[in-house]
Formats: structure tokens, sequence, C-alpha cells
């Protein structure tokens, strides 16, 4: 019975791990049963050696999911250190075509499927209404419900016409709210109704999977969605009518771990009705998933958790694992940097003289803030993209230069309207400068009053080149 118990809670984890080729553990344990992997860029060295690791994996069980968070623009595990070829979902919402939407989903997924990924982490589902988000942003397809929804319901479309699962987060929304559940325990704003209405479409669309937020929904109690029965059973569940795989994000945040603990969150997600289990985010290790996978068997044998919750849970996510085995779909043939630079191309807007003069080598100034926990460390900016220049790139701690002014600048900013120091960084900037270009790659906010400027939606490798073609004056 114990050995039974022990297998059935391994068939709800999804650990992540260190190293570009998968450990001993991690093989053993997919052989007995793990429910699947997560892999981020620390995984990630070539395309083909990520399908030689997921051809690994699946070696000792073919059914084994292999997850990422592939969302696009400014969050891509396969591009971290170059940028993502396409971009996100805030540029696709300022274009506002579903086509075009689904597919750059249906691309972005085709490619996840050449290396053996077929559960894709996205889309964002979140209503970004809260312009001061930390960690949502141009994540979000934007700040209107409706657009939102038709966008999430195409990037559903696109992802699974790919033989990839979808999964729509934050469940409920975490658009307005002003704390990272990485570090803290957000509470979202009063617009449920809104916030749900992505939700709503991605369901009525067919996604496989919804990931649910470590988030307080004012009225639902003290306990974040993710161990919350009446928003997991009662809400999700019952009320929006979803039946696939609900997935929490990652359980070692701080929203959980940080308050009810990992092993606790563990049984509480699966109380409430969550099925599939993130460990993903850090390289945690064998010791923590035992440790994880021993208080769910616990927990059962001291009758707090019906085996039969456990049991649906656990035969949930293997059905996940069948349905969306590689080759059981035919990937579109879609060129996915070609309908990277379109998509960037039509996102991009501008203000002003964005053209720099021919002849003058610039001065560019890149602003470059801390990333966030769910962005990581990943390539951005117009370095090496713009011919001559002298390139220059500052962080929150370093002494703001004095560009020459008998030279072209352009100052490239991300988020400048809601971080501080970047804010205040560009201000300086154009004071001395005002005849500068200042290139937007995060949430834009008002036109500064600068010469020229340009929102790309995003930081993107694509967004960048649009960015680049503007100034240049060669966009096609």
């Amino acid at each position: 019975m114990t050995g039974r118990l022990e297998q059935l809670a391994d068939g709800v984890l999804l650990p992540g791990f260190g190293g570009t080729a998968a450990p001993d553990w991690v093989r053993r344990r997919v052989t007995a049963g793990l429910g699947g992997v997560v892999l981020f860029a620390r995984n990630v060295e070539s395309s083909a050696q990520v399908a030689a690791l997921t051809a690994s994996l699946r070696a000792e069980r073919e059914g084994v999911l292999v997850a990422t968070d592939e969302e696009g623009g400014d969050v891509t595990r396969l591009d971290a250190s170059v940028g993502s070829p396409v971009p996100g979902a805030y540029a696709l919402g300022v274009v506002d075509s579903v086509p075009l939407t689904e597919a750059v989903s249906a691309a972005v997924a085709a490619r996840l499927a050449s290396v053996g990924i077929t559960w894709n982490l996205a889309p964002v589902a979140d209503v970004n209404s809260a312009p001061d988000n930390p960690v949502i942003g141009v994540r979000s397809f934007g700040a209107a419900p409706s657009l939102a929804a038709r966008h999430v319901a195409a990037a559903v479309a696109g992802t699974q016409s790919a033989g990839v699962a979808a999964c729509a987060k934050h469940f409920p929304g975490h658009g307005d709210t002003t704390v990272d559940s990485h570090v803290g325990l957000p509470t979202v704003g009063p617009d449920l109704v809104g916030a749900l209405l992505p939700f709503r479409a991605a369901v009525s669309a067919g996604v496989a999977s919804v990931m649910t937020g470590h988030l307080l929904v004012p009225g639902y109690g003290d306990a974040p969605a993710t161990l919350n029965p009446g928003l997991v059973t009662g809400m999700l569940r019952d009320e929006l009518g979803f039946g696939g795989v609900v997935v929490s994000d990652a359980l070692e945040m701080g929203a959980v771990a940080g308050t009810v603990g990992l092993a606790e969150g563990a049984v509480r997600a699966l109380l409430a009705g969550v099925d599939a289990l993130c460990l993903g985010g850090e390289d945690l290790g064998e010791p923590v998933v035992d440790g994880v996978r021993d208080a769910i068997v616990a927990a059962v044998h001291s009758g707090r958790l019906p085996e039969a919750r456990l049991a649906g849970a656990a035969g949930g996510v293997a059905a996940l694992g069948e349905r969306y085995r590689p080759g059981r779909a035919t990937p579109p043939a879609l060129d996915v940097e070609r309908l990277g630079s379109e998509a960037a191309r039509r996102a991009v807007r501008a203000a002003g003289e964005v053209r720099l003069p021919v002849g003058l080598p610039p001065v560019l100034v890149e602003l470059d803030p801390a990333p966030t926990i769910a962005v990581g460390r990943t390539a951005w900016g117009l370095a090496g993209l713009l011919p001559g220049a002298t390139e220059l790139r500052v962080g929150p701690d370093d002494p703001l230069p004095a560009p020459p002014v008998d030279r072209p600048l352009v100052v490239v900013a991300r988020d400048a309207t809601r971080i501080g120091w970047v804010g205040r960084a560009v201000d300086r900037l154009l004071a001395a400068h005002p005849g500068a270009v200042v290139v937007e790659m995060g949430l834009p906010g008002p036109v500064p009053p600068a010469r020229g400027w340009i929102a790309t939606g995003g930081a993107s490798r694509a967004s960048a080149r649009a960015a680049v073609e503007l100034l240049a004056g060669t966009t096609p």
C-alpha cells in the first residue's frame, strides 16, 4: 500500500532541476511514475541539447510530461541567451489581430514540440489593470478584460493546434495586484468578474490546463487561490466548468513556502482541488522533493487527504501526458522568425522624430533594472544592433554616464513609469540631451519630452529589431 501511495504522490509532482541533462534522481523517478518536469533557461544550451534531454526522459517513460514557460516576449526559456524571436502578449494585444496571436502561438508551440516539450505554461490570462503591477506588465495582453479574453482564446487554440497543451495562468487573475507572489502574498483587486473573463474564454476554447496563482481574493477567506477549495473546486471547477488539469504555480514561492511551508502547501493544494504541483522555479533537489512526497503520503495515511483525491489528481496528470505525447499531432509549418518580425513591426508605436541622423555614430544608454524572478536574466536591448554605436549599460547601482552632446543619443528603458530609478534616469538624460530618442521596452507610459519616442510593447529580440528598423529608417 505504501508503495502505491508513494507512486501516486510522485505522479502529481513537477520538479525542476539543474543542468542541461536530467540527473539520475529525476530519471529514476520518471521511471517510477513522476508526473513530469519543468524546464527553465538553466536547462537550455541548444535545441539539439533540449531534444536529447527530453528524449532521455521519455526513454524512461514515454508519457512523462515535459513543461516550460515559453510565453514569448520577456519570458522565454529556449531563447533566454538571445531573446525571444516573437513579441509577447502585450505587443500582440496592441496589434489586436486574433489570427496573428493564434499563428504566433502555434509557431511557438511547434518549436516546442520539435524539441520534445509538449506542455507550455502559457498564455498569461491576467488582465493587467494595475499599472504598477511588479510581475505581470507586458506578460499580459492588456488592461481590458474583453481584449485579454479574445487573445487568450486565440493563444490556446494556436498552441493546442500544434499538439502542445496550453495553460491559462494565474487563476483567478494576477493582473490587479501590486505584490509579486514570488516574494509575498498579493490580494486581487475588486473587479473579479473582469479578471475571470479571460479564464472563461480559455475554458470555452478547450484549454488543457489552468495554473492557479498564490493570490488572496476578498470574500474567499484567508487562503490563497492555490490552497483554496472555494476558488479551485468551487469557482474554477463548478462555476466555470473546467474539467482539465489544475496545476499550481511554483510552491516554493514566498506566498506559499513563506507562509504555510512547502510540504504543507502541497497537501493543502491537493485538498483544494489542484492536480499537479510545480516545484520548479529553483533547483530544490531530491531531498526536498522527497519531503513533499512524504508529506502527501502521510496526509493520506492520517485520513486528512482522501486517497481518491490523490489518485484522481495523479490520473489527470497521467492522462494529460498521454493526450499530448510527442507525434500525436502534426505541428503547422510556420516560420516563427518571420511571424515574430511581422508581429513586432505591427506592435511598435512611435512619436516625434525617431530616425537617427546618417553619418553620426550614436551613443546607446540602456537602463537595466533587476529582472523579476518570473522573467529571469534574459538577453534584451539594442546592443549589437546599431552599427558603430557606443554602448553603455547602466544598472540600478551604477552612476549615470554623461554622453557627449555632439552625438545622437538613444536611451533604452524598461518600465520607466513603474520603476523609479529608471524614470529618474530617463529624465536626467533628457534634461542634458533633449534631442535624444527614448525606446521604451516595458509597459509604456506617457510620451516623454524627447525628440522621438518608440514603444515596443516588450523586450523580445523581435521587438528590438523592429525598434532599430525605425531608428535606421529601414522598416519594410
